[in-house]
């Protein structure tokens, strides 16, 4: 598990409108990570929450790369 795997995941979200659409669409924090991990990422929630709150405070306050600017809307960090 890495932070470098979670910005590597963020950048994917970032500029894959497919892959954001898809992870995006389930429902449950657990199976989204699943499907984040099946994708080749190995990070934890806590690790993507991380990197996107570090890219909200450089950005001025702007969505992070999850499409939330809060990932725990979506409940990302409950995993």
């Amino acid at each position: 598990m890495s932070v470098e795997q979670a910005k590597a995941f963020i950048e994917k979200m970032k500029t894959d409108e497919a892959f954001r659409e898809k992870i995006m669409a389930i429902e449950t924090p657990e199976e989204r990570l699943k499907a984040i991990g099946s994708a080749g990422y190995e990070c934890t929630g806590e690790e993507i929450n991380e990197v996107g709150s570090a890219e909200v405070g450089e950005a001025g306050g702007a969505k992070n790369g999850i499409g939330y600017a809060n990932p725990k809307e979506k409940g990302l960090s409950e995993c």
